[in-house]
């Protein structure tokens, strides 16, 4: 059979980068290149609870189609429990659900972006949405980051001179990669920059909860009197990264295309997990349960930082995260990047290298993302003492 791929797939070609990452797995290999949570933030015992009593009470609502906007008790119950950092409820704002975060982002680039359209993103910033982005035929422009966000000269200029701009992407509590938080004054000029420009912001909070250090910021959603903001929530770190729950709060207008382009994917998001993450948020102690999960991230985030001051050479520079999985290291310029990931991954250590977050993988980049969350205690002490031997 000759083959032939649509020309939106057919121009995509495997990355370098990952083809390097291939050969860091396996057993042994200290894993500071994943982004999973912690699996001991898990509420097993309780997902098993709920999934008996769902199956043995109302089976039919679990097993059978739903609403492809979602199960309506848990998104009124998202709107409740997540009303402080999504700010008054708006009539012009509805909320769906959708089958995680990355359906979300999908979703809103799909129904706002034509292929060539821009679309601003951080940089570096989520592989996952970039190359979402990229499949979809956007035109990215990246933004540089800087210690607390978005470098706005920089973002200016992108409004101003990039065609057809639809989006400006962004993380803006722990950002992945970097583990940065953007600053409340960059929150107002970003969101006062879009609506002068006439651009929508997609909003990308999948770590807001797991802030560990510092004060809570308002999100750019709760700021949102113009319908400039789409605003994307997951349980995947909070919940199950498996279950695949997140939800989207939009301007309705914009909302009703994205249900509609929801249904040629998948119907709706699967109706047991969505019964679970209602019971988690109704029948369990939330609260204590964040807790649990702030002071587990904080735990490993300390136990690395802590290492990395103890054995990094000081050329090598890094973020210190208030929040999330991640942080950001800054090798000095005479080494290079690739040759010290490859190097790593030799003696067991896996990173991802700096260069798959950016919008181009031939820029030039020296850094590299560790994460703290999936590693063992003993991993992580290991882990950084090998990296600081390569």
């Amino acid at each position: 059979m000759d083959y032939s791929f649509s020309n939106r797939i057919s121009g995509l070609q495997p990355s370098i980068i990952r083809e390097i990452l291939k050969a860091s797995e396996g057993k042994g290999i200290i894993p500071f290149s994943a982004g999973n949570p912690a699996a001991e933030t898990f509420p097993v015992e309780a997902i098993r609870s709920f999934t008996q009593a769902i199956l043995e009470k109302d089976p039919v609502a679990a097993l059978q189609y739903g609403l492809s906007e979602g199960y309506t008790p848990l998104r009124q119950t998202i709107r409740q429990r997540f009303a402080a950092s999504l700010g008054p409820e708006r009539e012009s704002d509805s909320l769906f659900v959708v089958s995680g975060a990355q359906q979300g982002i999908e979703l809103a680039c799909k129904v706002l972006c034509n292929e060539g359209d821009t679309i601003i993103c951080e940089s570096p910033s989520f592989i996952g949405a970039l190359n979402c982005f990229r499949s979809l035929g956007a035109r990215l422009a990246g933004v540089p980051m800087e210690e607390d966000g978005l470098n706005l000269e920089a973002l200016e200029h992108a409004l101003k001179t990039e065609p057809n701009v639809k989006l400006i992407y962004l993380i803006p509590s722990f950002q992945n990669p970097t583990g940065i938080t953007t600053s409340l004054e960059k929150r107002k000029a970003i969101y006062a920059l879009a609506k002068q420009y006439g651009v929508m912001i997609l909003e990308d909070n999948p770590y807001g909860e797991l802030r560990f250090r510092g004060e809570d910021l308002p999100t750019l959603k709760s700021m949102d009197e113009d319908g400039l903001v789409i605003y994307v929530g997951s349980f995947s770190k909070i919940l199950s990264a498996g279950l695949r729950v997140g939800f989207v709060l939009a301007p309705s207008t914009v909302m009703n295309k994205m249900v509609v382009a929801k249904q040629g994917e998948d119907v709706h998001t699967a109706m047991l997990p969505q019964l679970l993450a209602y019971k988690f948020l109704t029948e369990y102690d939330y609260d204590s349960h964040i807790s649990l999960i702030r002071e587990v991230y904080r735990r490993k985030s300390s136990l690395m930082l802590d290492s990395i001051k103890e054995h990094f050479n000081p050329a090598i520079t890094y973020t210190v995260p208030e929040g999330g999985l991640f942080l950001w290291c800054m090798l000095p310029p005479e080494i290079s990047m690739i040759d010290y990931c490859k190097k790593a991954a030799a003696q067991g250590v896996a990173v991802v290298p700096g260069n798959a977050f950016l919008i181009r993988e031939d820029e030039p980049c020296n850094a590299f993302r560790l994460n703290y969350s999936t590693p063992s205690d003993e991993q992580i002490r290991k882990g950084i003492e090998i990296l600081a031997g390569v």
